[in-house]
């Protein structure tokens, strides 16, 4: 079971605008996927219960997971993707139980002086993880919040690859993610042609993470994918469910099981 955790110790940085979007994306590919909340704020928490008022045909559920070590849990059975939104200051031991936990973690990074050393930071403690090291869990910067009007993308660009972290593309300021936060939606909802420009930033960052996910444990094709309708084309989507669906893993047996503290508290780095 893939996991992709969405790290930055900055705050405002878009981490829950990038999770929620990621998980919708897959979603709409008719992968079970499961948007848990490291966070205090709870915001995907919140985004998912306006989400539930929302008519998808489109989209499959997505399963909400508020992480709290101090209850027992247990995710359902049958999801195939994990997509988890950390809290700011993320740090320490909280940080490596992220990454022993995480098969891929996105920093999105907007473009200033203090993002960007932030994020640095944060991305040198990444790599002195073995488990990082070793490249079991792969690390990539998303550029959040740019306009396009400057050369905003050239400055992190250059800035990633000072710091040789791959950067996988670049997410513009538009009202459009505002809009659809507020209800529950993200830009893979809506029919395509009212997000166009948009969707077509989002294709370099999901062709990144296919092949990645796709080799994260022992792959288990279902014999049966779940089959999206045409109705509504979203071009993204269209080119890419097919990987995505090919990916899904089958859940092992006792993969989560009971447990005292989530799983990322127990997997070993």
């Amino acid at each position: 079971m893939p996991v992709i955790a969405v790290v930055n110790r900055k705050g405002g940085s878009g981490k829950s605008t990038l999770a929620t979007h990621l998980a919708a994306y897959f979603a709409n590919a008719g992968v079970a996927v499961m948007l848990g909340d490291v966070d205090r704020q709870q915001s995907t928490q919140t985004w998912l219960r306006l989400r539930g008022t929302q008519h998808l045909p489109r989209s499959v559920p997505i399963v909400g997971w508020a992480v709290d070590p101090r209850r027992v849990l247990r995710p359902p059975a049958g999801v195939h993707q994990v997509v988890l939104d950390t809290p700011g200051g993320l740090r320490g031991f909280d940080l490596a139980r992220v990454a022993a936990f995480a098969d891929v973690i996105l920093m999105p990074v907007c473009n200033s002086v203090f993002d960007r050393e932030s994020a640095a930071d944060c991305h040198a403690e990444l790599m002195a993880l073995p488990r990082v090291a070793s490249g079991r869990c792969k690390v990539a910067a998303v550029g959040m919040r740019l306009d396009g009007r400057t050369k905003a993308a050239e400055v992190l660009e250059a800035w990633a690859r000072g710091l040789k972290l791959p950067f996988i593309g670049v997410l513009r300021e538009a009202q459009a993610y505002v809009r659809c936060v507020e209800q529950g939606l993200t830009l893979f909802d809506l029919p395509a042609e009212q997000a166009q420009v948009d969707l077509a930033q989002w294709k370099p960052i999901v062709e990144w993470l296919e092949p990645v996910l796709d080799v994260v444990h022992q792959p288990v094709i279902r014999r049966n994918p779940v089959v999206i309708r045409p109705a509504l084309q979203n071009p993204l989507r269209d080119e890419a469910s097919e990987t995505v669906r090919r990916s899904a893993k089958l859940p092992r047996a006792g993969l989560f099981g009971w447990l005292t503290a989530p799983r990322f508290l127990q997997r070993q780095s």
